[in-house]
């Protein structure tokens, strides 16, 4: 059941080519003049934003965990998906078994 005092994520969308160009604008939080109205719509992409970087990390965490698989012939180490990834070889590590539980916790449900 859902908690109805809990905002819901606002869905991200893209922003169209000729508003994305111009770095002043912003999701168009620059034209809304109410502040009360500004600050829910901010509120509302501040948490979609924070939900988005939350998948995208378990996406990371899957890729880096089949990657790694030993049983793919073309499999990468830590340090060779660190590099790709930016990360250091620890953090990759990291990712590799947080990716290894999600795939686990994936195949039971």
């Amino acid at each position: 059941m859902t908690d109805p005092r809990k905002p819901r994520p606002a869905a991200l969308l893209f922003e169209p080519a000729e508003v994305a160009a111009d770095p002043e604008r912003f999701f168009d939080l620059e034209a809304i003049e109410d502040p009360r109205a500004l600050l829910d719509r901010a509120t509302e992409l501040a948490l979609a934003f924070r939900a988005a970087t939350d998948r995208a990390v378990e996406y990371q965490a899957l890729a880096a965990a089949q990657l790694a698989d030993p049983r793919r012939f073309d499999r990468l180490t830590p340090g060779d998906i660190a590099e790709r990834a930016g990360w250091t070889e620890d953090y990759a590590k990291k990712m590799i078994e947080f990716g290894r539980g999600l795939a686990r916790d994936e195949d039971r449900s």
